[in-house]
């Protein structure tokens, strides 16, 4: 079992120079999955070290004295599973959550692919409260190119789940894999109508990955995707509402003045996900363009985010 390296510096369990602490602890459980998705460090073909998840580095760690100094902390608000599927992934899972739960009352989501209902009553019984399935590629052309795996399987497993368990399920979406703004946010609006949690990740090109080439999305387009999604979980705004030209959002049906007062927080250029994720660097290097902000905007960025 993996933790990453700001989980460890957050729990004052290694000194480490960050520029923001994590809110969430993040634990990985395998390594080097069965599946071979084109972007991940984990994947099967991939030549990436085994230390990385994303640009993260995830050091092995003693998984009682880390819990316990969870369950110690004020600073860490919830507890995540980053699962690499492997033929042993569902009974860690729940064999980590018992262990977790006996020593931090923390809430904990738990980010697999679950087989069906059954295996995720069963995670929800162990004792976490969130499930998130990744579908990662919005659209079936992207997902099934990148992931090589059914789109729709997954999308109506997500849906079902959504409807047996109300506001426990969630999935990931990154942006810069081929799609379109307007196939991404069409696939948003519809995932938020079933009140599924969304992540919004920015692709990073990881070394020794399928994708290492391939250039992350302009910051212009994710600024504008994080922004319409804003106004549509939030239910300011319908999809129907928004104007896209060859698949780009040119109006959000807003003007400037209402936009300026909407985003004038910055919040709709923070992480999302769960409550009190904020995944720090997950997507950027320190001092490089900031996807999600882990942290409350300064003045400056909120003008130029």
């Amino acid at each position: 079992m993996r933790a990453s390296i700001g989980t460890l510096a957050a729990l004052k369990l290694k000194k480490v120079k960050v520029e923001a602490l994590p809110t969430t602890a993040y634990f990985m459980l395998g390594e080097k999955c069965l599946h071979d998705c084109a972007f991940c460090s984990q994947a099967r073909s991939s030549s990436a070290d085994l230390e990385l998840l994303s640009r993260v580095t995830w050091p092995k760690i003693e998984e009682e004295s880390v819990f316990k100094a969870l369950g110690q902390t004020n600073s860490v608000r919830r507890a995540c599973f980053q699962v690499v599927h492997t033929k042993e992934s569902f009974k860690e899972i729940l064999e980590k959550t018992k262990k977790l739960k006996e020593k931090a009352t923390i809430p904990l989501c738990v980010s697999y692919n679950v087989r069906d209902e059954k295996e995720a009553r069963q995670i929800f019984a162990a004792g976490a409260d969130h499930l998130s399935l990744p579908l990662d590629g919005a659209v079936k052309r992207v997902y099934e190119k990148v992931k090589g795996k059914n789109y729709e399987e997954l999308y109506q497993k997500l849906i079902d789940l959504a409807a047996n368990f109300p506001g426990k399920i969630g999935t990931h979406l990154i942006a810069g894999l081929g799609e379109t703004e307007e196939e991404m946010l069409k696939v948003m609006a519809d995932l938020l109508k079933h009140n599924i949690t969304i992540a919004l990740f920015a692709f990073t090109p990881i070394p020794g990955t399928s994708l290492e080439d391939k250039t992350p999305p302009d910051i212009k387009s994710y600024r504008r995707l994080q922004a319409a999604f804003y106004l549509l979980k939030n239910n300011l705004k319908d999809i129907r509402e928004f104007t896209f030209k060859n698949g780009k959002v040119v109006n959000f049906g807003l003007k400037r003045e209402e936009m300026a007062e909407l985003f004038k927080d910055g919040e709709a250029f923070r992480t999302s996900g769960c409550p009190d994720c904020n995944r720090p660097y997950y997507n950027e290097r320190p001092g490089g363009v900031m996807y999600n902000y882990p942290r409350p905007l300064t003045s400056e960025e909120i003008r130029d985010p």
